[in-house]
């Protein structure tokens, strides 16, 4: 498998190139074409591929697209939901945590597991919902504006608000928790914010999609 980006880095186009018969998984609705020889199998969540992960850990999707170069080699474009970059990840037998939302695409060879145990309530608080990239691979994960690497030595510690975390891998240490009381957390505009100590690796976004509804909502049509 082969791939390119396009349109970096405000509207990143992820270009796959498949052999015949390699296979990549995409979120719903991430494709914008492919090549006649590519054939698209809409799997269910019986599949026990991402629609397993998301609808037991209360995601938005039932289903994950697989796209299997099935006749001859083949191209498949895909692109992320909202305005922004795309990172490629490549795995070596490990495991990277991703974001419910953040996830793009992954190789055929990549396992999504939903078997996240006590990391799924660890971060209810957070209103996250984590997915568990495994094996050997490339994942592709997308970001709302600019993607930003946080690299962490031994002992090093760095506080990420939790709108603004997209991934990190197995190394690194986490612990959540609220800025300050109630008041402080109603009236700061922040809420529940990740402390990471090295080492290893977090990746954030540099926009808050929340942040950006917040300023259209007021100033959306009503009913009345």
């Amino acid at each position: 498998m082969d791939f390119e980006y396009t349109h970096r880095p405000s509207y990143t186009h992820l270009v796959v190139e498949l052999d015949h018969g390699e296979s990549i998984m995409a979120e719903p609705g991430a494709m914008v074409g492919h090549s006649p020889t590519i054939v698209v199998e809409t799997e269910s969540s019986g599949d026990g591929l991402l629609g397993s992960a998301k609808a037991m850990l209360g995601g938005e999707s039932a289903f994950v697209n697989k796209f299997v170069a099935e006749d001859g080699p083949g191209q498949i474009t895909f692109a992320p939901p909202s305005p922004g970059d795309v990172m490629e990840h490549q795995l070596e037998g490990e495991t990277l945590y991703t974001i419910d939302g953040a996830f793009l695409a992954a190789e055929g060879t990549v396992e999504i597991d939903s078997e996240l145990g006590g990391l799924k309530s660890m971060l209810g608080e957070a209103s996250l919902t984590p997915l568990a990239l495994k094996g050997t691979g490339s994942a592709f994960i997308d970001a709302y504006g600019g993607l930003e690497r946080l690299d962490l030595g031994p002992g090093e510690s760095y506080v990420l608000d939790n709108q603004h975390l997209v991934a990190w891998d197995d190394t690194i240490d986490f612990e959540t928790q609220r800025v300050g009381g109630l008041k402080s957390t109603l009236l700061s505009g922040e809420g529940v914010v990740f402390e990471f100590t090295g080492p290893g690796t977090a990746w954030y976004q540099t926009r808050d999609m929340d942040a950006l509804v917040s300023i259209l909502a007021p100033r959306m049509p009503s009913d009345s």
